[in-house]
């Protein structure tokens, strides 16, 4: 069930129905990382050429061989800064295309089942935000434990995996039940969509591709909670019950 809907999802992105939100999203991101290089080399050149120039008179103007090495060596920081921000700044992005992705999912392999609905505005820019906070703490988290000796990657897919795969179901599971509702369905499926949420991670360490892990993790995530959907179709009438007694 896992493999099926990761090979749907994966299929999707390359579908004629999403290929527009595939180009504004990728186009947006190199946007936005060209936008923040350009940032971050002012900001260097604003704040530490003043500085060297004082230290060594001489080599303002990126003028000299020492201040050559150290405007290499700020090149090659600002270039890791933008690898760590390069998730965050996709999910971003993407945040704002992912119900256009369900929404294409559930009209083409989905017909005859009720459409989902979108969260509101005011939410779905919540939503987005604290998407936006989850993937920066857990790739903190993730780069702590990767100096731990013994735990390394394992740490990466871990956190990631849980991470993923529990913001990515929810969306999909909001878009058909209360939030409420969505999370205890998550909760009770939790196993299952722990082991996708490996996949996304998995997809999210292939340099390029991860890119494209929002959009392949909403699809993935369409597919899953509508299967889980389907074999567990009395959830809601056992949660209203529960409710009820």
């Amino acid at each position: 069930m896992i493999f099926e809907a990761a090979r749907l999802s994966f299929a999707n992105l390359f579908a004629p129905e999403t290929r527009s939100v595939f180009w504004k999203v990728l186009g947006l991101t190199l946007l936005a990382l060209a936008g923040l290089w350009l940032a971050l080399r002012e900001l260097f050149a604003y704040l530490a050429l003043p500085w060297l120039d004082g230290l060594i008179p001489g080599t303002s103007g990126w003028e000299g061989w020492l201040a050559f090495v150290i405007g290499l060596f700020a090149s090659l920081g600002i270039a890791l800064a933008l690898a760590l921000l390069l998730a965050p700044v996709t999910a971003l992005i993407a945040g704002f295309f992912l119900d256009d992705v369900a929404e294409v999912v559930e009209k083409r392999d989905y017909p005859a089942e009720p459409a989902g609905h979108p969260l509101p505005l005011g939410e779905a820019i919540a939503g987005t935000i604290k998407f936006l906070g989850v993937i920066i703490a857990g790739n903190i988290v993730a780069l702590v434990l990767l100096l731990v000796p013994g735990i390394n990657l394992i740490a990466f897919f871990l956190v990631n995996g849980y991470l993923l795969g529990r913001e990515f179901f929810e969306f999909a599971a909001m878009r058909h039940r209360p939030p409420a509702e969505a999370r205890l369905f998550r909760t009770k499926h939790a196993g299952t969509v722990f082991l996708a949420g490996l996949i996304l991670a998995a997809f999210l360490a292939v340099p390029i591709l991860n890119l494209l892990t929002p959009l392949f993790a909403a699809g993935m995530m369409v597919h899953l909670h509508k299967k889980l959907s389907q074999r567990d179709p009395a959830f809601h009438q056992q949660l209203n019950q529960g409710v009820m007694s």
